[in-house]
């Protein structure tokens, strides 16, 4: 992804945010080609200051990357459990961020060897039946967590017992991100390296 790329999906999420908490219809989708590429991403909304206010994602990457920016902003802003829906007077308080996936991937079984995680780069995915908890790679580094801790945290998003990464039929899988975001007034990039 170019840093025009990022540019264009953030004003994408700014603009679908303002549209959503106006009640006005949804900007269409930006011509870059960033926005083209088929890919998963998650949507995290701040309030400036860092205090999480809703992230939303989608992990397949069978759709163009604007149109799951677009739909994520708006479930990040009305539909993440954890919070209430944003309000329109919040909106010159809030940041957002992008965060691009690649595939996942499986780890090597037999066993999962937390060695292999590199924590502020691999993202990871816990997953057993239907049950699945998905932790974006920015979250360990934030967090100070070693690749263990990081990976109980993912089996308790899941609601599993936080050493199920080590039992038979748990799956755990990595995947890396392109994160981006908005800093201080004015919505400027970071992330852009």
């Amino acid at each position: 992804m170019t840093a025009a790329d990022r540019a264009a999906l953030l004003r994408l999420a700014r603009a679908t945010l303002v549209a959503h908490l106006a009640g006005r219809p949804l900007p269409s989708l930006p011509g870059s080609a960033g926005a083209a590429l088929r890919r998963g991403a998650f949507v995290t909304i701040t309030e400036r200051g860092g205090a999480l206010r809703g992230c939303v994602g989608h992990v397949a990457d069978e759709r163009p990357l604007g149109e799951v920016v677009r739909e994520m902003t708006v479930a990040a802003a009305r539909d993440d459990p954890r919070f209430p829906p944003v309000e329109p007077e919040e909106l010159p308080r809030l940041a957002l961020e992008i965060s691009v996936l690649t595939a996942a991937a499986p780890l090597p079984l037999d066993p999962v060897d937390p060695a292999r995680i590199v924590i502020g780069r691999d993202g990871l995915i816990v997953r057993r039946g239907r049950q699945i908890g998905l932790l974006l790679p920015q979250v360990a580094a934030e967090y100070h967590w070693g690749p263990a801790v990081f990976l109980a945290a993912a089996c308790r998003k899941a609601g599993l017992a936080p050493d199920a990464w080590q039992e038979a039929g748990t799956e755990v899988l990595r995947f890396e991100a392109d994160v981006f975001g908005e800093t201080g007034e004015g919505g400027t990039v970071k992330g852009e390296g």
